[in-house]
């Protein structure tokens, strides 16, 4: 910290001049210079867009634009699973979602599982972790893991709170999110106590809860998390003008499984345009204080003279909807919820680069190994980010041959009530469902219709099909659903038989309390009919 506040704009400007990294060091080669320190700084729910035009227009965030400007941006970089655990699972195994099987936030990797910081510190790297992991399974609330396995049940009820805003502190309080603010501190006095003597490179891992809702206890006992909170301070640096107000369709009109994510967020009621406008403004200001805790990051490496030789990489397990397509929090193929940020700068990556490819989180693994100069398994469903990065020929440090042209998302948990799957290409985003034709895909044209708002899947047949194509050679889609839907009953049979005599009173007060206590029976009968 700076005299009690985050290092502001000025700040940030001068450090690359400082730290002597003004100019492009060439790649490093093995016995040519030593390795770079890395650090990954992960935060939770920050809408990708955010991080280039026009989306950067409605919020301050100095920290990222530093790092834009010394370094590369990724344009459509993406989620492999829209939801916490699983997507960080994603990341920390270089694997899609189906092939570890992190269907829901319950059940993630196998806590032994070998991740790219456990192979940095076995050839050599310093490693240490900060903050939220969340990639193993087990977390996650007992509520959030039932809505999952019970979302074939022929019943919607809502299960969040409405989703609000809600101001705290003063025009001079910055710490908003304490927990974040003090794994912050961890890292920074970690990298100026202990990192800045070692004599080998370091791995550096802060993971941040913001810009995630916090929770919303007035919806009872098992309560979700809705709740946009931020101070006066970070509320100034959002462009209220700036604030796009998003167009909705109509609920007869909606998507059958948007209706139901739409329902279940309890985001079916009516919003006036000042209460969706007040959503996204927390939302804006609670990302300019996830911001504020990267530059801290920067600042350290910079106190010590270590910023020219550490490699920097900042990005999202996913986005936030904040009330596009009449729904927040994430779960969603929408751009919102699973077009993440990612930027890296650092020894040998290009200054003020913006990369359109198309890449995803699975990539991160093999990047960090690439990065160490340790040999990449072959059989990771990621690329090195490297080739892009330095503008090598990919197959100069590939022997898999070039990246693919496509990213593919997934999704298996709450929320929705079917698995989801999303091919992303240079212009077309497809998104399918459950066996593939028992419920209507979709697909947008990103470069016409960059909103989502128009389904053109009928009106390009062809094109729908070439897409499919392609999926079905990436994964068995209608195999994987089955399996889903397979693995969900048989852990809620387990379940309930575990709670025996408790199970009506235990079930009835989940999140969904409020709608269930009006008719126990009913839905009981729903679950017993599906089971």
């Amino acid at each position: 910290m700076r005299d009690g506040a985050p290092l502001g704009r000025a700040g940030l400007a001068l450090l690359l001049m400082a730290a002597g990294a003004g100019a492009r060091p060439r790649p490093a080669g093995p016995g040519d210079q030593p390795r770079s320190n890395v650090v990954l700084v992960a935060c939770d729910s920050l809408d990708g867009r955010l991080t280039f035009f026009p989306g950067n227009q409605t919020v301050d965030l100095p920290s990222i634009n530093f790092m834009k400007r010394h370094g590369t941006v990724f344009l459509n970089a993406y989620t492999n699973s829209p939801i916490c655990c699983p997507s960080r699972a994603a990341m920390w195994s270089g694997l899609f979602t189906h092939l570890t099987e992190s269907w829901n936030n319950f059940k993630g990797l196998d806590p032994d599982y070998v991740t790219w910081m456990d192979l940095m510190e076995k050839h050599g790297y310093c490693a240490q972790k900060f903050g939220k992991l969340d990639f193993t399974s087990g977390h996650h609330s007992v509520s959030n893991r039932v809505e999952a396995w019970t979302r074939d049940v022929d019943f919607l009820l809502r299960q969040e709170g409405r989703p609000m805003v809600k101001l705290t502190g003063h025009r001079k309080q910055f710490r908003v999110m304490e927990a974040d603010w003090r794994n912050t501190d961890k890292a920074v006095n970690w990298i100026k106590e202990e990192a800045v003597n070692f004599t080998q490179p370091f791995i550096l891992y802060l993971g941040l809860n913001l810009p995630h809702p916090y929770p919303s206890p007035y919806a009872g006992e098992n309560f979700g998390s809705s709740t946009f909170l931020t101070s006066p301070y970070w509320l100034e640096k959002v462009n209220f003008e700036a604030i796009k107000i998003p167009k909705w369709s109509s609920l007869s009109e909606m998507h059958p499984v948007d209706y139901y994510s739409s329902y279940t967020k309890n985001c079916t009621g009516e919003f006036t345009k000042e209460e969706v406008r007040n959503i996204r403004a927390f939302y804006y200001a609670m990302c300019a204080e996830t911001d504020a805790m990267l530059g801290e990051i920067i600042s350290a490496l910079q106190d010590t003279g270590l910023l020219g030789k550490t490699i920097i990489i900042f990005t999202a397990d996913h986005g936030e909807l904040a009330m596009e397509h009449r729904q927040f929090y994430k779960m969603s193929m929408y751009e919102g919820s699973s077009h993440v940020p990612l930027l890296v700068m650092g020894p040998g990556v290009r200054q003020q680069q913006q990369i359109p490819n198309v890449v995803s989180l699975v990539d991160i693994y093999p990047t960090m190994l690439d990065i160490g100069r340790i040999p990449v398994p072959q059989n990771l469903s990621g690329y090195s980010l490297t080739p892009l990065l330095r503008e090598k020929a990919e197959s100069e440090v590939s022997p898999r041959g070039p990246r693919p042209s496509w990213v593919l998302s997934e999704f298996h948990g709450c929320n929705v009530n079917s698995s989801v799957y999303m091919l992303r290409t240079s212009k077309w985003k497809y998104i399918t469902y459950s066996d593939g034709s028992s419920v209507p895909p979709q697909l947008f044209d990103l470069t016409a219709d960059p909103d989502e708002l128009t389904n053109v899947a009928i009106k390009f047949p062809v094109t729908v099909h070439s897409l499919d194509k392609i999926l079905r050679s990436i994964v068995n889609y209608p195999k994987v659903s089955s399996s889903v839907k397979e693995y969900n009953k048989q852990q809620f049979i387990s379940w309930k038989q575990s709670l025996g005599h408790n199970y009506s009173m235990v079930i009835a007060n989940l999140r969904w309390h409020q709608d269930w206590l009006k008719d126990q029976k009913k839905y009981e009968s729903a679950i017993d009919k599906w089971l």
